[in-house]
């Protein structure tokens, strides 16, 4: 991979895609700083190699231009905290103020553009908008693993611009270096753990894994069509009517590629969509109308944690249950620190998908994982086989 140590930046303006799409809270606070943490190693080296630095980044889906609640002037402070620098900003990331302020960027200075997508020119992948953030900077570094997946103006389409000036940040590196270490070069046993609401999100991915791994762990909303296709009772649950089909065949690939697939045999049903509704535990495929499965039950975790540790390499996106409800969160948590346990064991263990990542930090267990990917879509694209525009834009 073309990275950013084996250029000569003394006196250059770099453009760098980094993905600061963070939570704000109502005081337009940043609540999870992980991606802007993980951007920091690329910066400082960039300012380290004499370059003046450019940082531009979508936040959030602002529908119709410009909109104070998506602007990247909220980060400001956390940003500048973590460089250890006074980060400038344009109110726009294309006109006369961009370029003025990129024309007088020093070396090891950072300037931060505001949010690409109040144009819809950047999502469209537009040829012009991407030439006009362009030619703010000599050359061009993609360290947003987190929209690699996205053809967008600022992902894909202004590499064109730097044939010879194009690289990866450490970021991206390692995003892909991980990935494929987990699905090239995976040690035995290799157990992914899927969770999540629904199977439509994942059936590419359970395709392409049943090829890879040794055991294949099915909780989350998701396995409730798995129970049904194989004639279980499960009352309200959610069930996604027309994959049954897509399920059976998938449990049949398993069985004929020598995958173990775990399906729970038992869940805590709740008689409503609530934290404080009544809850039981029941039998997974004996769940009673008026009542739905929203964790993974005691028998269950015991298995699944067994599985886990015995497992050398790990791969685990999406929850057990409906974590953000306590109640119903005990299923991840056990997964969450089975992962961390077998890790500390000798077992290499990726970590990705936004709600596995926002449970790994909320129960504290980021540095006890062996990566934690900050791409949710571009991670699942990537597992599913699929060539991410990002990285094959810069490796062209």
């Amino acid at each position: 991979m073309k990275t950013i140590d084996s250029y000569d930046f003394t006196g250059k303006k770099v453009i760098v895609r980094v993905d600061f799409n963070v939570p704000l809270n109502d005081q337009m606070e940043v609540t999870d700083d992980t991606r802007i943490r993980a951007a920091v190693p690329t910066i400082q080296k960039l300012r380290e190699k004499g370059a003046g630095v450019i940082l531009m980044s979508h936040l959030g889906r602002p529908k119709t231009g410009p909109e104070d609640k998506f602007s990247l002037r909220h980060i400001l402070g956390d940003l500048s905290a973590k460089l250890g620098t006074e980060v400038q900003f344009a109110n726009d990331c294309i006109g006369d103020e961009a370029k003025e302020k990129a024309a007088a960027l020093k070396p090891g200075e950072v300037l931060l553009l505001e949010n690409l997508r109040f144009y819809k020119e950047e999502t469209a992948g537009d040829v012009d908008f991407a030439k006009k953030l362009a030619g703010l900077a000599d050359a061009y570094v993609n360290d947003a693993f987190g929209t690699a997946h996205r053809a967008h103006a600022s992902t894909t389409i202004i590499a064109q611009f730097f044939p010879n000036d194009k690289m990866f940040g450490y970021l991206m590196g390692n995003e892909v270096q991980n990935i494929n270490k987990v699905l090239k070069d995976s040690e035995r046993p290799f157990t992914a753990i899927l969770g999540g609401a629904k199977v439509s999100g994942k059936i590419e991915i359970i395709n392409n894994l049943l090829d890879k791994v040794d055991n294949l762990i099915i909780g989350g909303g998701m396995m409730f069509t798995f129970i049904k296709a194989k004639g279980g009772q499960v009352g309200n649950s959610l069930v996604e009517e027309d994959l049954l089909d897509t399920a059976r065949e998938a449990m049949e690939k398993a069985a004929a590629k020598g995958v173990t697939l775990y399906i729970p045999e038992d869940a805590v049903a709740a008689d409503k969509f609530d934290n404080d509704a009544n809850r039981k535990t029941v039998s997974s495929d004996a769940i009673p109308d008026g009542w739905m499965g929203l964790d993974i039950g005691p028998r269950t975790r015991e298995t699944f944690k067994t599985v886990i540790m015995n497992s050398a390499t790990l791969l685990w996106n999406g929850p057990m249950g409906v974590f953000e409800m306590e109640n119903f969160a005990k299923g991840t948590v056990d997964i969450a620190q089975a992962v961390a346990a077998a890790t500390g064991n000798g077992a290499f263990s990726l970590v990705g998908g936004g709600d596995s990542v926002a449970a790994v930090n909320k129960y504290n267990l980021q540095d006890k994982v062996s990566y934690v990917s900050t791409g949710g879509g571009a991670m699942l694209e990537f597992i599913e086989g699929k060539v991410l525009p990002g990285v094959a834009a810069v490796e062209e």
